[in-house]
């Protein structure tokens, strides 16, 4: 089951899989976990704001800049 393979709820195998029935191959997104950060109160809010004005979630614009930041998967630039 696609599923218990790729570690993903049954809601979110079905999902998959009716997209790559229309669309081909469509890629399991990576595991998420949750991080916790103190961050001032304007870049919270401009954060926020961003992600409402983009139609994406808070963790979509943190993840995007992060990865902006170190586009090396796997490579520890600190």
């Amino acid at each position: 089951m696609l599923a218990v393979r790729f570690g993903v709820s049954v809601r979110q195998g079905r999902r998959y899989a009716d997209r790559g029935a229309v669309a081909g191959r469509v890629a399991v997104p990576e595991t998420s976990v949750v991080f916790t950060v103190k961050l001032p109160v304007s870049v919270a809010a401009g954060t926020r704001s961003h992600a409402a004005r983009s139609g994406v979630t808070i963790s979509a614009v943190v993840a995007s800049a992060l990865t902006d930041l170190n586009p090396s998967e796997g490579v520890d630039p600190w």
